[in-house]
């Protein structure tokens, strides 16, 4: 995965690690598990960039967002626990909304186990209705977008 313009990969890494629990009967993480290993790993992320969460965190309310949808598609099955790596980045940045694209990698990262999309919206924290994204938001989330994307949001800012 990596931008249209170069060899470095979009986005970032996150290693997380596959528990007991993740596994179903066969001894693979359950296809229902995938969504939390993306989860694990993008709020490890946050976590590390010094976000906190909860409404009584005094988090900026330009940070209430909710998932709109959803999907994963499952590629090769994760079969042991241990750690994985999930590599995900910004690949639309809307008025109110984004989306995020992940890939769950094995711990090499020689193997794709599952790849999927979700996309947010960003909520009024009173009236709890769509919400422009704010300039801070956009800044905190650069680091997760490609060159490709920041031309595109730099033009949208040129022309409007």
């Amino acid at each position: 995965m990596t931008s249209a313009d170069s060899d470095a990969p979009v986005g970032v890494y996150e290693v997380v690690a596959v528990h007991f629990e993740d596994l179903d009967a066969y001894g693979m993480v359950h296809h229902n598990k995938y969504p939390f290993l993306f989860e694990r790993a993008f709020n490890g992320y946050l976590i590390r960039k010094g976000f906190s969460f909860g409404r009584a965190s005094g988090s900026p309310a330009e940070m209430l967002q909710v998932v709109r949808s959803m999907e994963v598609t499952y590629d090769v099955p994760i079969t042991r626990l241990g750690e994985i790596h999930v590599q995900f980045w910004l690949e639309h940045v809307g008025r109110s909304s984004f989306t995020y694209k992940f890939v769950i990698w094995s711990a090499d990262r020689a193997t794709v186990h599952a790849r999927g999309t979700r996309a947010m919206v960003n909520l009024d924290a009173v009236t709890l209705r769509p919400a422009p994204l704010t300039p801070d938001l956009l800044e905190f989330s650069r680091p997760l977008m490609s060159d490709d994307l920041l031309a595109a949001l730099e033009a949208m800012k040129a022309g409007g």
